[in-house]
């Protein structure tokens, strides 16, 4: 076989999909490891998707996306933050992952540096090694509520510091930035010439705190906010999602979008227009779920003892078991316990003695899984916090 890019496979996989492979096809295996909602789309997301079909929306769109699905989005934007823009601010695009990448790629060229946080989500540092571009983590620390650090971060840029890339809600932490801090963010890169690629796609899943978006604050069209469908409204297998940001910036991302993907896809994007403009009740009702389970799990981990942290947004906890390599803990666990949950580690250095877990399970499984996990604690991470036993 020819040599394929070093770059490439130098990349590491996401230590999530490794632990999701080996749970695949295991029994009695409980799911906590990955941000898959437990519902199913609303039936009438589905339904606008079905006509869409029927009418003929089978075809390519705008690279940037349906007219009348990019409105959509910006009546969103006016209704749920006050944030007035026109459609050419807007790019449909293959989920929030399409929406981040492609703003990435259209914001550095080779050796050009990227701040992402750490812990943090582990494609940020995939997309930025296979965009050419080098990664520099931000630590994310328990002292300071796991936000960013703006003394630290001014430290770390340099002269080919390019994006600053910023998540609230955030995964796997929960955190949700403080409409302040959020300011400050903005005005950060603003000083230091920076693009912000803002993270948002958990915007409505939050449960204390205010989300403020930060395009809602971008003085001079620096900032590019991404928003997906697939948390919001269960719809992560429809792959769409769309990024906010100036015109010149949302033309590049389509242009990127015509090299790599053509376009969303019709279809979805049509549910989306559905999704974005019809009743939200059944948003309303998954985040009360995901909150009954962050309240099971927390109250199950304090009763118990293991240290964590309560999240204000998003769906996971993230609890510190106190081993040495996460992912031989996660690895340990789902072999001997059952239980697949994702290893710290693979959100960054900063990780290592933790576990992420989702909730979007059922509560009994959710319970089960904690009660393994708590077991698992005392005879894998042992008095010494490694995975010895």
């Amino acid at each position: 076989m020819p040599r394929l890019s070093h770059t490439v496979t130098g990349v590491p996989q996401s230590g999530i999909r490794e632990i999701m492979n080996l749970a695949a096809g295991r029994q009695d295996v409980v799911r906590l490891e990955v941000g898959e909602p437990l519902f199913a789309t609303p039936s009438h997301i589905v339904e606008a998707a079905i006509r869409a079909l029927r009418d003929g929306f089978t075809r390519y769109t705008p690279n940037a996306g349906l007219p009348s699905v990019r409105e959509a989005i910006c009546a969103r934007m006016e209704r749920d933050y006050g944030v007035r823009i026109g459609p050419d601010s807007v790019c449909v695009t293959v989920g929030g992952v399409g929406g981040i990448s492609s703003a990435l790629r259209a914001a550095v060229d080779a050796g050009d540096e990227v701040l992402i946080p750490d812990p943090g989500w582990p494609n940020y540092y995939m997309m930025a090694v296979v965009a050419g571009a080098i990664p520099r983590r931000y630590p994310l620390r328990p002292q300071n509520g796991y936000l960013p650090d703006l003394d630290e971060l001014r430290s770390m840029v340099g002269p080919r510091t390019r994006v600053l890339v910023v998540n609230s809600p955030s995964n796997p932490l929960g955190t949700v930035f403080p409409p302040t801090l959020v300011e400050a963010l903005v005005d950060f890169a603003y000083a230091h010439d920076l693009i912000l690629i803002s993270d948002e796609v958990y915007d409505r899943i939050v449960y204390e705190g205010t989300h403020r978006t930060a395009c809602a604050c971008d003085p001079d069209g620096r900032v590019v906010s991404v928003f997906s469908a697939s948390k919001t409204y269960a719809m992560t297998g429809w792959r769409v999602g769309y990024a906010i940001a100036a015109e010149g910036m949302v033309r590049q991302m389509a242009k990127l979008q015509e090299a790599y993907v053509s376009c969303a896809p019709a279809p979805a994007q049509k549910a989306l227009e559905a999704a974005l403009t019809g009743p939200q009740d059944c948003v309303d009702a998954m985040c009360r779920t995901y909150r009954e389970n962050r309240d099971l799990t927390c109250q199950l981990l304090t009763e118990r003892g293991i240290p964590h942290r309560r999240p204000e947004g998003a769906f996971y906890v993230w609890i510190r078991v106190g081993c040495r390599d996460s992912t031989e803990f996660a690895r340990r666990l789902l072999t001997r316990y059952r239980v697949a949950l994702a290893p710290g580690g693979t959100f960054g250095p900063s990780g290592e003695g933790y576990v992420r877990v989702s909730l979007v399970s059922p509560p009994d499984a959710i319970r089960e899984g904690v009660v393994r996990l708590v077991e698992a604690i005392g005879t894998l991470a042992g008095q010494t916090g490694g995975c010895e036993a």
